[in-house]
C-alpha cells in the first residue's frame, strides 16, 4: 500500500504544481468544527509555521513546546504514540486510555469509533494548515470534557506553491515530505505526501509511517465544494515502560518485546457550502473512513509448572492478596503441558481490528449586525456511525535471551476467562443536535451561549458465544454560557460555564468485569454496565495585546475548575498484564494557564506556564496488586489524592531570532527550555509511592538560506542529554531474567524520555 500511496499522491502533486496564485476568496468557507467558531477567540492555536518551527513539520512537538498545559505520557515508548494531557484529560491513540478531548478533522469527528482514540499519526503533519485547542464547550459534543482539538488541513488557495522537506537524524530518523498547491479562478487543488520513520533509540523500536493528503475544491460566488482524501500506512513499535533498575543500567533496554501496531487508514470527505442569503450560510462535512489495525504484543506472564503436577502448566493469579493457581488450558479445554528445558514462560497476544465509520456535520450560520456588534446564530446536527470487528487471541510463549517472546503455539482459553479468545462486533451510533448564539449586549460586551443534546447507542455482538452481547444507550442535554467583555482597547475579560459528557466506549463497556479482565483493552468479557462521565466546568480568563518599549506583546490568562462525575478508569487485575474498566466516583481538575509572546524586530520571546491540580474527590477502594502499599491487593483512595500521570507544573520558554546575512540571505536561531514537575505513578492513586521525577530539557534549532527560499536547518533536542521519564507505573519482574540488572526487584516501571538527538535537513517553503 505504501508504494501505491506514494505514486498516487506524486501524480496529484504533478498536476497541481503549476500553483496559480490564490485569489482573494474567503478562507473560512469550509467548516472546521461545530458552532461556527464558538470560543475560538480564546483558543490556543498553532499556525503552519508554528508546526514546523524546528525545521520540519512536527505537530506533537509543537503542541507540547508551545501551548500552555500540554504534556506527554509516553507509556508506549514511541514518538508518534504518546498520550497528550491537557487540563488533566488525555487524548491518545492507544486503547485503554480515558479519552477526555474531542477531536475534529475539517469539521468532522476524528475520535475513532472503537475506543474514541485520537491517532495523530494517521494525518500527515505537512497537510495541516492550523490547529486549535479549544476550551470545554457543549457544542463540541462527546468527549469534550477538557476541550476539543480542531485540525484544519490546507487547500490550494491557502497554501499555493511548492514546498519540500528532507531530513535525517540520530537513531535512523528520517522525514521526507512534498506538497504542492495552487488555484486557477474558482478552482483549487492541493496534495501532499510524507514519509517518516526511525530505528528508535531503544531496542527493537523501529517505526515507519507513510501518509498522503489531497484536496480538490471549487469556491464559487455563493456556493462551493471541497473533496478531501487522507491515506496512511503505519507500523509503530513501542515497547513501553521498563523496570527502573534496568533503565538505570542501560537506558535503551526494554523489558519484553515485541509490541507493534500496524495501521492502514483511509478517509474521504466532502465539504459543501452555500450562501442562502447575504447573511446566512449552510456548511457541511460528510466523511467515510476505514481502518485496519494489527496488534502484536509479547508480554511476561505468571505461568509456571503446577506444584501438584509439574508436567502441566498453571496460571497464577492474585485475589484480594491471596495467590491462586489454575491449570492452563487450550481452546478445546485440554491442559497445556510444560515444555522441556524449563524455559521462562510468557504470552504472545494477537489482535486484529477492522472498523469503518461514516458521518456528517451540517450547520446553518446567520451573521448580522446588532446593538453595535455582530450577532451570530448557528443551528446544526451531527451523526456518526461506526462498525468495528475485533478478534484477539493469546498464545503460550517463551522468553529468549533478549527478553523477546516467541510463540510456541497453543491458544490459551481459561474457563474463568482470566485469559480467553474473543471475537466481537461493536456498532456505535452517536447523534448530536446543537445551537450556538453569540449575542451582542452592547458595543464591547457579548454573550456566547450553547446548547447540545448528545445521544449514544452502542451494540455488542459476540461472535463466539453470547457473553458479550449487549445494547447500551446514553443521552444528555448540555448547556454552556460565556460572557466576553472588551474592557478597554487591548484588554478582554471572560467568564463561562459549560457542561459536557462522554459515553463509555465499546472497549470499556466490554471490559468492566474484575472477574474477567482484559489485556490492554484488547480482550473483552461480559459487560456490567458503566455510567457516562459528566463534567461541569467554570472558567475565568483575560487576554490582551499592545506595545511597550518597541515590543509587540500578546498575552492570555485562564483559570478553570472542572468537576467530573462517574470517572471511568482502567484498574489493574490480579492477572498480570490485564485490567478492567470501572466507574470510580468524582474527580476535580483545576488550575491556571498563562502565555506571553513578545516580539521586537527579529527577536521573538514566547513563554507559557500551567498549574494543573487533578485530584480524586470520592473515597474508593480499587485493585492495585502491583503496588507495594496495597493491602489484600487493593489501595484506599481518599478525596484530595492526585490523579496519576499529570504534572502539577509545566512551563516552556521559546527564544527565536530571525535576521539576514548580506542583502537577502535569511537565517534563524532559537531554542526551547521545557520544564515539568513530578507526577504520580499509574496504580498509585493513593499517593503512597515516590513521584516520577520532574525534569528540564533544552532544545536548540537554527536555519540559514542557501538559495532563495531554500533553507538548511538543524535541531538538537535534549541538548544536555538529561535522563528523564514521562510516565510511571507498577509492574512485576517475577521470573524474567534481567542480565543487565541481576537482582532487580523494584516494582517501579518508567517510560523513559528520549536522549540527546540531532536532526539536519533542507527545506523549501513551510
Amino acid at each position: 500500500m505504501r508504494g501505491q500511496l506514494t505514486s498516487a499522491v506524486a501524480t496529484m502533486l504533478a498536476c497541481v504544481a503549476c500553483s496559480a496564485r490564490a485569489q482573494e476568496i474567503d478562507q473560512s468557507i469550509i467548516v472546521t468544527a461545530p458552532g461556527a467558531g464558538v470560543d475560538s477567540d480564546d483558543a490556543l492555536g498553532l499556525s503552519r509555521g508554528d508546526i514546523a518551527r524546528g525545521g520540519r513539520p512536527d505537530l506533537i512537538g509543537a503542541l507540547t513546546r508551545q501551548l500552555p498545559g500540554v504534556t506527554l505520557q509516553d507509556a508506549q515508548g514511541n514518538p508518534w504514540q504518546p498520550a497528550l494531557v491537557y487540563r488533566g484529560q488525555t487524548a491518545s491513540g492507544a486503547q485503554g486510555q480515558s479519552q477526555g478531548l474531542a477531536a475534529y478533522l475539517d469539521g468532522a469527528r476524528f475520535n475513532l469509533p472503537f475506543g474514541d482514540t485520537i491517532s495523530l499519526d494517521l494525518v500527515p503533519d505537512v497537510a495541516l494548515r492550523t490547529v486549535e485547542l479549544v476550551d470545554s464547550s457543549p457544542v463540541y459534543g462527546l468527549n469534550a470534557l477538557g476541550g476539543a482539538l480542531v485540525l484544519e488541513t490546507a487547500t490550494g488557495r491557502s497554501e499555493p506553491g511548492l514546498s519540500a522537506n528532507a531530513s535525517l537524524g540520530a537513531y535512523g530518523a528520517h522525514d521526507v515530505s512534498l506538497a504542492a498547491g495552487g488555484a486557477a479562478g474558482r478552482w483549487s487543488a492541493y496534495a501532499a505526501v510524507q514519509l517518516r520513520g526511525e530505528d528508535g533509540w531503544r531496542d527493537y523500536s523501529t517505526s515507519r509511517l507513510a501518509s498522503g493528503y489531497a484536496d480538490l475544491g471549487y469556491d464559487g460566488v455563493a456556493a462551493g465544494l471541497h473533496a478531501k482524501l487522507v491515506l496512511a500506512s503505519t507500523g509503530l513499535s513501542g515497547n513501553g515502560a521498563a523496570p527502573e533498575e534496568l533503565l538505570a543500567v542501560r537506558r535503551s533496554a526494554v523489558f519484553t518485546h515485541p509490541d507493534r501496531t500496524e495501521n492502514r487508514f483511509a478517509r474521504l470527505s466532502l465539504h459543501p457550502w452555500a450562501d442562502l442569503s447575504p447573511t446566512t450560510r449552510l456548511q457541511a462535512a460528510f466523511y467515510a473512513q476505514w481502518l485496519k489495525s494489527r496488534l502484536l504484543n509479547g508480554d511476561a506472564a505468571d505461568i509456571e509448572p503446577c506444584e501438584d503436577d509439574t508436567g502441566l502448566l498453571c496460571l497464577e493469579t492474585e485475589n484480594e492478596g491471596e495467590e491462586e493457581a489454575e491449570v492452563l488450558t487450550d481452546r478445546q479445554g485440554r491442559p497445556i503441558r510444560a515444555l522441556a528445558g524449563d524455559p521462562t514462560y510468557a504470552v504472545f497476544n494477537h489482535g486484529a481490528l477492522s472498523s469503518r465509520a461514516f458521518g456528517l456535520l451540517a450547520q446553518i450560520t446567520d451573521r448580522r449586525p446588532l446593538l453595535g456588534g455582530s450577532n451570530v446564530f448557528t443551528i446544526g446536527t451531527s451523526l456518526d456511525y461506526g462498525r468495528s470487528a475485533f478478534g484477539a487471541t493469546t498464545e503460550l510463549g517463551t522468553l529468549d535471551d533478549t527478553r523477546g517472546v516467541q510463540s510456541v503455539g497453543p491458544v490459551i482459553a481459561q474457563d474463568d476467562n482470566a485469559i480467553a479468545p474473543v471475537s466481537v462486533i461493536a456498532r456505535n451510533l452517536y447523534a448530536g443536535f446543537f445551537v450556538a448564539e453569540t449575542l451582542p449586549l452592547g458595543p464591547n460586551l457579548h454573550l456566547e451561549a450553547g446548547l447540545r443534546y448528545n445521544y449514544a447507542a452502542i451494540r455488542l455482538d459476540d461472535q463466539i458465544g453470547t457473553a458479550l452481547n449487549g445494547q447500551h444507550h446514553f443521552g444528555r442535554l448540555n448547556p454552556g454560557l460565556e460572557l466576553d467583555w472588551d474592557a478597554v482597547p487591548g484588554l478582554s475579560l471572560r467568564a463561562g460555564y459549560a457542561e459536557t459528557n462522554r459515553a463509555p466506549t465499546p472497549a470499556e463497556l466490554s471490559c468492566a468485569d474484575p472477574e474477567a479482565p482484559c489485556s490492554l483493552a484488547n480482550f473483552f468479557v461480559a459487560d456490567p454496565p458503566l455510567r457516562q462521565v459528566v463534567a461541569h466546568t467554570w472558567e475565568l480568563g483575560a487576554s490582551g495585546k499592545g506595545t511597550a518599549g518597541g515590543w509587540r506583546i500578546e498575552w492570555l490568562a485562564s483559570a478553570y475548575r472542572a468537576d467530573s462525575r462517574d470517572e471511568i478508569r482502567r484498574v489493574a487485575s490480579g492477572v498480570r498484564g490485564r485490567a478492567y474498566f470501572q466507574n470510580l466516583g468524582d474527580a476535580r481538575r483545576q488550575g491556571i494557564e498563562l502565555s506571553l509572546t513578545a516580539q521586537r524586530g527579529g527577536l521573538r520571546v514566547a513563554a507559557t506556564y500551567a498549574f494543573t491540580d487533578a485530584t480524586n474527590r470520592s473515597p474508593v477502594r480499587i485493585a492495585s496488586p502491583g503496588n507495594p502499599a496495597a493491602e489484600a491487593g487493593a489501595i484506599l483512595v481518599q478525596p484530595g489524592d492526585r490523579l496519576p500521570g499529570v504534572p502539577r507544573h509545566s512551563a516552556n520558554l521559546n527564544l527565536d531570532y530571525a535576521g539576514k546575512v548580506g542583502p537577502w540571505r535569511r537565517f534563524t536561531v532559537g531554542g526551547t527550555v521545557s520544564a515539568r514537575s513530578g507526577q504520580v505513578l499509574l496504580g498509585d492513586e493513593s499517593n503512597r509511592a515516590a513521584l516520577v521525577p520532574g525534569y528540564v530539557l533544552v532544545d536548540l534549532r537554527a536555519g540559514i538560506e542557501l538559495l532563495r527560499e531554500v533553507v538548511l536547518f538543524g535541531e538538537v533536542r535534549n541538548l544536555l542529554d538529561r535522563r528523564h521519564a514521562t510516565f510511571g507505573t507498577f509492574g512485576e519482574i517475577g521470573s524474567v531474567l534481567l542480565a543487565e540488572a541481576p537482582g532487580a526487584s523494584s516494582p517501579r516501571f518508567l517510560g523513559p524520555g528520549a536522549p540527546r538527538r540531532w536532526t539536519i535537513g533542507i527545506r523549501r517553503g513551510f
